[in-house]
């Protein structure tokens, strides 16, 4: 059975908020960034039935402006503690742990750690486009993934998109 993993970094936040790194809000950017790529998954039929974010401000926001946009409440995203700027191995863990009976997962999370997922992950190497930026806020990496989520290992997800908030244009975001 083939699985969906739909990665996704967290928009664009806030860095002019005298706050602590966990306590980040997003910037208007990074608000209209996480509805705009909402609007993408409702348009494509992406809709994912498990949600699951880093407990951070800015990823809270972004997971629950997408689910928002798809007709969910906030209260439907689960977190998990360890994805606050987690590396791509406790990233791998916490999808791991995701119960069998979800087919289409969305991850909300930090970089360094979800970019290296993603080149660690597929089957095939990803392009680097020519910014440098393989996961900038707001963008969306989409996988299929073979087998159970407990069975998920490096080199396994044959990587469809990657998706960038601010190159789509989209009529009713």
């Amino acid at each position: 059975m083939t699985r969906e993993l739909l990665l996704l970094r967290h928009g664009k936040s806030d860095w002019r908020k005298p706050v602590a790194d966990y306590d980040r809000p997003l910037r208007k950017r990074g608000r209209q960034g996480a509805k705009q790529i909402g609007v993408w998954l409702e348009q494509q039929g992406l809709v994912p039935d498990y949600v699951l974010s880093s407990p951070a401000e800015r990823t809270q926001a972004t997971a629950e402006k997408c689910v928002r946009i798809l007709g969910r409440k906030g209260s439907w995203v689960h977190t998990d503690k360890q994805l606050y700027l987690a590396d791509a191995s406790t990233i791998l863990n916490a999808l791991q742990r995701i119960p069998g009976e979800y087919q289409r997962v969305l991850l909300v999370g930090h970089n360094p750690g979800l970019e290296d997922l993603v080149r660690q992950l597929a089957t095939q190497p990803p392009t680097t486009p020519e910014d440098g930026k393989l996961i900038p806020t707001a963008t969306l990496a989409h996988f299929c993934i073979p087998g159970d989520w407990h069975h998920l290992s490096w080199g396994q997800g044959e990587l469809v998109q990657i998706i960038r908030a601010r190159n789509l244009v989209l009529a009713s975001a």
